[in-house]
């Protein structure tokens, strides 16, 4: 047995702003103009209505699933959404088992995945999983290891982030400026995927790795025990310069190794997803590993960070058939890496 993703898509809110429209949004501090846009290389990212909830992003991903059809999906489409590939067997109404998978929730309690369900009309067991941007990708660990316990058959994964309820935008110094950047590269969006016991494919590799001496250099202190109510604790805060410093300590290898122990190359895989919080970065971590850049999706630049959603994003964007191989490579804040390959 076997946990095989059949379904997979996102949805993007209509409204986007521009690297300029972020700057001139500032107020206070003025950036020097086309800081963002030449530090990240990222164009425009997506936000929500101030009507919809993180709840609201996952439910429209899961409604775009579609029905049963093997194959890719239709890539970028009205609105800004973006479709999957559509469940070539059991459909997320099927689920067995809901997970809520984000670094947004609607609420401290209950979990966010009680109001997805209820929005669904779904009656199945539900949790939450949190762990950054690689909460979607340790959502899916979770649920193959349900379904190859035999737990469950058909496990629903999904998200919706919303970050920009948590952008700085009055700004005191430059210092502040810098302290608030992580922010302004983040996009609101929902994703979702479908997780089904299959007798002949799916995910074949997983590893994740963590340094957690360094969860203080990007966090969002605000809402729970340590500044529950404290409106100055309610922004993105972070030192992007440490954060690549300590990914970088930890080092390529938990991507490497995947290679050497399942005896592949990137060119056995039709699309390698990886986490995307600015070009530079992205391109060193390429060019580090090796990925052929016909292999890569980059979302960044039309899309943002869109946190968790990010690698359901890049699959759903991405050129791939049943029987291909997928490459998910996540990192998020905490810090935790993880890589997960899988036959669709």
């Amino acid at each position: 047995m076997k946990a095989r993703i059949t379904g997979v898509a996102t949805y993007l809110p209509e409204r986007t702003l521009t690297s300029t429209d972020v700057e001139h949004r500032i107020e206070g501090y003025v950036p020097h103009r086309g800081i963002v846009e030449r530090m990240t290389g990222i164009r425009r990212r997506h936000v929500a209505r101030d009507d919809q909830q993180a709840s609201d992003l996952a439910v429209e991903a899961v409604r775009r699933l579609g029905g049963p059809g093997p194959g890719p999906g239709p890539g970028p489409g009205k609105n800004g959404v973006t479709g999957g590939s559509g469940a070539d067997g059991p459909g997320y109404a099927d689920a067995d088992l809901l997970i809520f998978a984000s670094a947004s929730q609607d609420m401290v309690e209950p979990a966010t995945a009680h109001i997805v369900a209820a929005k669904l009309g779904l009656s199945c067991p539900v949790f939450d999983v949190k762990n950054a941007c690689n909460s979607m990708l340790n959502g899916i660990q979770v649920a193959e290891a349900l379904i190859l316990s035999g737990a469950h058959r058909t496990v629903l994964v999904c998200s919706g982030e919303t970050p920009s309820r948590a952008i700085r935008w009055q700004v005191r110094d430059r210092a502040q400026f810098v302290d608030s950047f992580a922010g302004y590269t983040l996009s609101d969006s929902g994703a979702a995927v479908l997780v089904t016991a299959d007798d002949e494919r799916g995910i074949f590799y997983r590893d994740f790795s963590a340094d957690s001496t360094a969860w203080a250099i990007g966090t969002l202190p605000g809402g729970g025990s340590a500044h529950p109510r404290d409106p100055e604790y309610s922004y993105f805060r972070g030192d992007g310069r440490r954060l690549k410093e300590a990914f970088e300590r930890i080092g390529p290898d938990i991507f490497l190794n995947a290679l050497k122990r399942t005896g592949l190359t990137w060119d056995d895989f039709a699309v390698v997803a990886v986490h995307q919080v600015a070009l530079p970065y992205l391109d060193f971590l390429a060019r580090t590993l090796d990925i052929p850049t016909d292999r890569l999706v980059v979302s960044l630049p039309e899309h943002g960070n869109c946190a968790s959603a990010t690698l359901p994003l890049q699959l759903a964007m991405g050129r791939w058939e049943p029987g291909d191989r997928v490459a998910l490579l996540g990192l998020g804040g905490g810090i935790s890496m993880g890589v997960m390959l899988a036959e669709m």
